[in-house]
């Protein structure tokens, strides 16, 4: 069990103890398990009040004053839990504060326990229960719910009241689509990515499908693309009826092999779309060069590079039309599906706002055939909010990599295991940390056995999947890297403790694996 709502008596209670500390260890010992806890908001008034009262009647200096700095240091550790409109519907209820901490904890989902001393609220059980029965649950379970791969709480733990304030904005304004979230996120992606235009759209997958539809591309035109990513990538070409042509990777980035590239330019070809795999961007001033040379347009798939950097360039700047992904998993997510396009261009950033919404240039004037593409209002305010802590948590996840790198490096090749490897004049977001190494599939079983969350990305190379197979062609580094890759939890939120566990994990599975 990992929520616990407080109850404020027991908040009042630890800040009548003498000392500097007013957070009880008990409270400290199943933070440091993984436990979280929260405070009703709407128990301040009566935790101040109630404070207030009790230390006057002990005789304390300036009790007012005392109060205020005991509560915040004992706050400091929990996370505020809002008041919403339908705690309000309790009058009815004797103990009205008992039956709002019901339907607010209730919202942290069905094992969440409401921490009390109050003996009425105590008999009447579940989800009321005493400190003590906290403890017998965490040494019974060992008090950890385990390895996240990627922490989302923590980090929405970090921004929680700018966030939730951001939410219920877009509640009371009403305009859910096209609200005033979205001018507000494209000026400030544009500024930060460092372009004229960004058009938000409504997935990274649209944001690649509308960014080909701009460029004209149709039944008859080859775009050059990665043989190993994720399936959206060629799957958007394939949409438009155009042919995707794939090209292998380079072995140390993962990256499309930018020296493969131009064998494959016929007069058919439109455009090049690499990938910018797990963080890092491939090699575009060659691919400019090439797309120069033979009037190609360049796509950036910047879905799991977006904030990594290519000679002080950001990702979604490098190409004629950049495209990213702010699924939730990705370094800058939304709270669903969401994307963007960047570009310098005026003439393609009106093409792809009219693109997203049913070709229209104005209301009802239908100027091409378009999709339906927009961003909802609601993931741009949660957008908003993460770009706050966006730059921060970039240099909380090369912290993380360079922890990996760290622990496995002197180890990895006798695991016959390879590193990741950032190129020159990179820098990575580090969307994964992926490793390659032999008996992949035996080890990630040993590792999930073990509590130690890992991924494969990708199984095969695309050009095998059943909906976009091509036998025209040979791609055995992207052959090797799908039997082999390994993706570790990575996340900024990871501590260098529980990086230590995975990888001394990571190595014992190896030993007995190949042994």
């Amino acid at each position: 069990m990992k929520n616990w709502v407080l109850d404020g008596s027991l908040i009042v209670a630890s800040c009548m103890k003498t000392g500097a500390n007013f957070v009880p260890s008990w409270l400290e010992e199943a933070l440091s398990q993984g436990h979280r806890f929260w405070v009703y908001v709407g128990q301040l008034q009566s935790m101040r009040t109630d404070l207030i009262r009790k230390l006057t009647e002990s005789g304390a200096d300036q009790p007012e004053a005392t109060a205020t700095s005991r509560l915040a240091s004992s706050l400091s550790r929990c996370q505020w839990l809002a008041a919403l409109a339908e705690d309000g519907d309790v009058l009815a209820e004797a103990d009205l504060i008992g039956a709002q901490l019901r339907k607010a904890a209730a919202r942290l989902g069905g094992n969440s326990c409401i921490l009390t001393d109050d003996p009425q609220r105590i008999a009447e059980g579940k989800p009321f229960c005493t400190v003590a029965r906290l403890q017998e649950l965490s040494a019974s379970s060992g008090g950890s719910d385990g390895i996240a791969f990627i922490d989302l709480a923590s980090q929405q733990d970090r921004i929680r009241p700018a966030l939730e304030s951001a939410l219920h904005q877009v509640l009371h304004h009403g305009r859910y689509i096209q609200g005033p979230e979205i001018e507000a996120l494209e000026k400030r992606l544009a500024d930060y990515v460092g372009v004229e235009h960004c058009v938000g759209v409504s997935s990274g997958t649209d944001a690649l499908l509308i960014a080909l539809m701009a460029l004209g591309i149709g039944p008859g035109d080859e775009i050059i693309t990665t043989a190993f990513s994720f399936a959206a990538t060629a799957e958007a070409v394939l949409l438009l009826g155009a042919r995707p042509v794939y090209v292998d990777i380079d072995p140390v980035t993962f990256n499309i092999d930018v020296s493969l590239i131009e064998e494959k330019i016929n007069a058919r070809t439109r455009a090049i779309l690499p990938v910018g795999l797990y963080g890092q961007c491939p090699d575009f001033p060659a691919m400019r060069l090439i797309a120069r040379q033979h009037g190609l347009a360049l796509i950036e798939d910047a879905a799991q590079s977006f904030g990594a950097t290519q000679d002080g360039m950001r990702s979604g700047s490098l190409g004629t039309i950049g495209a990213t992904s702010f699924f939730p998993a990705k370094p800058l997510g939304a709270y669903g599906d969401a994307g963007a396009c960047f570009t310098n261009d005026a003439d393609l950033m009106m093409r792809l706002r009219e693109l997203r919404d049913h070709g229209q240039s104005r209301r009802y004037h239908h100027v091409r055939l378009g999709i339906n593409a927009r961003m909802a209002s609601i993931q741009a305010a949660v957008l908003l909010q993460k770009l706050t802590v966006f730059d921060d948590e970039l240099v909380m996840r090369q912290r993380a990599a360079q922890c990996y790198q760290t622990l496995l490096e002197e180890s990895a090749s006798d695991m016959g295991m390879t590193l990741p490897v950032v190129a020159p004049g990179n820098t990575s977001s580090w969307a994964q940390y992926t490793v390659r190494i032999g008996h992949r599939d035996q080890i990630q079983a040993v590792l999930a056995q073990r509590g130690v969350p890992t991924a494969v990305h990708y199984p095969a190379p695309i050009p095998v999947q059943p909906a976009m197979v091509d036998s025209s062609g040979q791609y055995p580094v992207s052959v090797r890297s799908a039997q082999s890759v390994l993706s570790l939890p990575m996340h900024p939120y990871l501590n260098s403790a529980t990086q230590q566990h995975i990888a001394q994990q990571l190595i014992q599975a190896v030993k007995e694996t190949i042994a």
